[in-house]
């Protein structure tokens, strides 16, 4: 059995290791296929845009706005910066303005909708609270009540693609 997955690495061993033997047998990717059969059509960092606002102006209405939301494709799944989120202020003038951003991991261009929702409110949530405490996991449960599932099942996911596994819904840097 190999090493368990460093994305796996806050859950309980023998839920990893549980993980790791469906990834070993080759059976996680038929599993997740069943549950997640299709990726989502958010294609374009435009449509990144008003699918991300969409959610914000629904759960986080007054909330600031948001300058920009795009795909990156240089954060890098492997060191688990799957989405970020920056606020950077400055003077201009006499005033002090925010910008706030959200970037999110170009390999969510290539997975089902509940995946790209999960890190989409995932950065949605830190816009309020900035920690990942109490708080933090309350609110991304109210704007997706399946939140830790979603987070597990992708966790599961990057594990086996870590493990040399088959990607499941599509190539990566595949931008069709």
């Amino acid at each position: 059995m190999a090493t368990p997955s460093p994305y796996l690495a806050g859950y309980p061993p023998d839920l990893a290791a549980q993980v790791q033997a469906l990834i070993d047998a080759d059976r996680l990717g038929p599993l997740l296929l069943k549950k997640y059969p299709q990726a989502h059509g958010v294609r374009t960092d435009r449509a990144l845009y008003d699918y991300v606002q969409a959610l914000k102006s629904r759960y986080l209405r007054n909330g600031a706005p948001l300058s920009k939301v795009a795909f990156d494709g240089k954060l890098q799944e492997l060191r688990q910066a799957l989405g970020t989120h920056t606020r950077v202020s400055r003077v201009q003038g006499g005033k002090l303005k925010a910008k706030r951003e959200i970037h999110i991991a170009a390999v969510f261009r290539d997975m089902p909708e509940a995946f790209l929702r999960m890190i989409v409110v995932h950065e949605l949530a830190h816009l309020k609270e900035s920690g990942h405490d109490r708080a933090f996991y309350q609110l991304c449960q109210h704007m997706e009540p399946d939140y830790h599932q979603l987070e597990f099942d992708l966790r599961a996911y990057l594990s086996q693609l870590d493990a040399g596994g088959a990607v499941l819904w599509g190539a990566p840097g595949n931008d069709c």
